[in-house]
Parts: C-alpha cells; sequence; structure tokens
C-alpha cells in the first residue's frame, strides 16, 4: 500500500468527493476556496455565548441561593440533633431523625430538579446560539464566494482556509449593534 500522510489523504478524499459533484481537481486547486472554522472556539469567545451565560447565571441564582440555605439548614439540625442526642428520648432522636432524612430528600429532588432545569436552560441557549454561528458562517461564505467551509473534525486548517476570527468579527459586531 501506497504510503499517505493523512492530510494527503484528507486531501484526496475532499478532491475525490468535488469531483464525484461536478469540480475537476484542477479547478478546485485553481479558483475553489475552501474556509474552515472552528467552532469550539467561535462558542466559547462569541460575545453572545457570554452573554447567555450571564443570563442564565442571574435566572438561576435565587434558587441557587435558597438550595444553598436549605443545605446549612439541614446541616444546623443534624449538628444540633447530635449535639444534643444525649440528653433527648429515644422517640425524639427517632423524630428528629425521620425529619433531618425527609429534609434531605426533598433538598435531593430539589437539588435533581434545578439541574435538570439548568441544563435545559443551557440547552435551549446553546441551540440558538449554534444557529446563529451557522447562519453568520453561511453569511460570511456567499458574501466572501466560499465554495466549502468546514467546521469539527478537521485535522488541520492553515490559516489562508481559517475564517473563525472573522466570523468572531461578525458576531461581536452584531452583538455591539444589538447593546449586548
Amino acid at each position: 500500500m501506497t504510503n499517505f500522510r493523512p492530510s494527503t489523504l484528507f486531501t484526496l478524499l475532499i478532491l475525490g468527493g468535488l469531483s464525484s459533484l461536478g469540480f475537476s481537481a484542477a479547478s478546485s486547486a485553481a479558483g475553489f476556496r475552501v474556509g474552515f472554522v472552528n467552532v469550539a472556539k467561535v462558542m466559547d469567545k462569541a460575545p453572545q455565548a457570554t452573554e447567555a451565560r450571564k443570563r442564565i447565571e442571574r435566572e438561576f441564582a435565587p434558587r441557587e441561593r435558597a438550595l444553598i440555605a436549605r443545605q446549612k439548614d439541614v446541616r444546623a439540625r443534624e449538628d444540633r440533633m447530635l449535639k444534643n442526642a444525649a440528653v433527648m428520648s429515644a422517640a425524639e432522636r427517632q423524630r428528629q431523625d425521620a425529619d433531618i432524612r425527609k429534609l434531605k430528600r426533598d433538598l435531593r429532588r430539589e437539588q435533581d430538579n434545578f439541574r435538570e432545569d439548568l441544563n435545559l436552560r443551557r440547552s435551549q441557549e446553546l441551540s440558538k446560539l449554534q444557529r446563529r454561528v451557522s447562519e453568520v458562517i453561511r453569511t460570511l461564505a456567499k458574501s466572501q464566494s466560499f465554495d466549502l467551509v468546514l467546521m469539527d473534525s478537521v485535522v488541520y486548517a492553515s490559516e489562508r482556509v481559517e475564517i473563525t476570527t472573522q466570523v468572531l468579527d461578525r458576531l461581536k459586531s452584531e452583538a455591539k449593534k444589538s447593546g449586548g
């Protein structure tokens, strides 16, 4: 078997796929424009992502503070019970122990609900941001006459085809215009 470097093999696969779509290898080398976007970087550095994180924090901070307060309350009750266990009757210890177990169960249920709600909200914001990023990439690709834009699972992309910064610049520009 012939030794191909992974990048050479990848290029041949792309060119082979493009030729099956009606592009010749010569036209792909001459006038075919390819771009690459590092979507993870865009999703991390876009001002819209930062704003989404802040919105979620503001939205969930009151519930988180309430859960922390309840945790402290349960711990304080446990500490009081342990401290006073020697002077309590067996029935009183059992009653308080049952109350504390119930409080812990309720707290775990609330924490689980909180995590589920938080994850759902994060997913909603992420989905919205992903749609916006895709729109910006398509708009940029069309306006700059790219024939193909790749993202994710690319082993290497030279600076010549890297358009991540341009995508981020457009997202930042949009954020400034919208006041975010």
